[in-house]
C-alpha cells in the first residue's frame, strides 16, 4: 500500500495518525507530493486522484482511493488493532457524524480561511480567492470548536468513550487553526483538556 502525500499538512497528518494507531505505519510506503510547486495538479497526478488532494492511498491491486474518511475506513479494515470506526452499527454512525462535523467544521473550515483570507500557499496557486468568505469560515471554525467543546463537557472523546478518527480529524484541525493563527478560545477548558491528553497518545507524540 502507498500513501501519496505532503508530510506536515493536516488531511495527510490524519491519515498518518490512523497508520499509527493501527501500528501499521512501517507497512505502507509514503510518496511525497510537491504541492507547492503544484504537482497534484499535473495530469498524472489527477488521473489516479480526479480530487487534485492529498492524500490519497493506492493499494497493491491499483485501486486508487482519495478522501481521508475512506482511506481510515481502509485502514481500520485492513489493519489489527483497536477499531476508529466503532464496533457496533451505533458507535459507527456516532462516529461518522462527528468526523463530518470535525472535517466540515474545523478542518475544511480553517482550510477555506487559510486559502482565502490570508497569503495561501502563493499567488501561484491561491489564484481564485475570497477574502469575505474566508472571514466567514474562520467563524465557523470557533463555532465548531465551542460545539466541540460542549460535547467533550459530556464525553471522554468526540463518539464516546474510545478513540475514534473523529479525534483524529479534530486533532488534526486543531493544529491546521495553530498554523493558520485562528485561535483557540481560552474559556474552552474541555477542549484544550482533551486536546493535551490526545495529544500524549504515542502515535501523536511520536508522530
Amino acid at each position: 500500500m502507498k500513501i501519496f502525500d505532503t508530510e506536515g499538512f493536516p488531511n495527510p497528518a490524519r491519515v498518518r495518525m490512523a497508520l499509527a494507531e493501527k501500528n501499521a505505519t512501517e507497512q505502507v510506503e509514503f510518496i511525497p507530493v510537491d504541492v507547492m510547486n503544484g504537482e497534484h495538479r499535473s495530469d498524472p497526478f489527477r488521473a489516479k486522484n480526479p480530487d487534485a488532494t492529498v492524500p490519497y492511498a493506492e493499494l497493491p491491486c491499483g485501486t486508487c482511493i482519495s478522501q481521508c474518511t475512506a482511506i481510515t475506513e481502509y485502514i481500520d479494515g485492513a489493519f489489527d488493532g483497536p477499531t476508529l470506526i466503532g464496533q457496533t452499527p451505533k458507535q459507527r454512525a456516532k462516529t461518522h457524524m462527528m468526523n463530518l462535523r470535525a472535517e466540515a467544521g474545523l478542518v475544511d473550515a480553517v482550510g477555506a480561511y487559510f486559502h482565502h483570507a490570508t497569503p495561501g500557499l502563493g499567488p501561484d496557486l491561491e489564484t481564485d480567492q475570497n477574502a469575505q468568505w474566508g472571514l466567514t469560515k474562520k467563524e465557523t471554525a470557533q463555532h465548531t470548536m465551542r460545539y466541540l467543546d460542549s460535547v467533550l463537557a459530556e464525553s471522554k472523546y468526540l463518539a464516546g468513550d474510545d478513540f475514534t478518527m473523529a479525534d483524529i480529524t479534530a486533532f488534526a484541525g486543531l493544529a491546521f487553526a495553530d498554523f493558520a493563527k485562528v485561535d483557540i478560545p481560552d474559556d474552552l477548558n474541555h477542549l484544550l483538556s482533551w486536546r493535551e491528553t490526545v495529544g500524549k497518545r504515542p502515535s501523536i507524540a511520536t508522530g
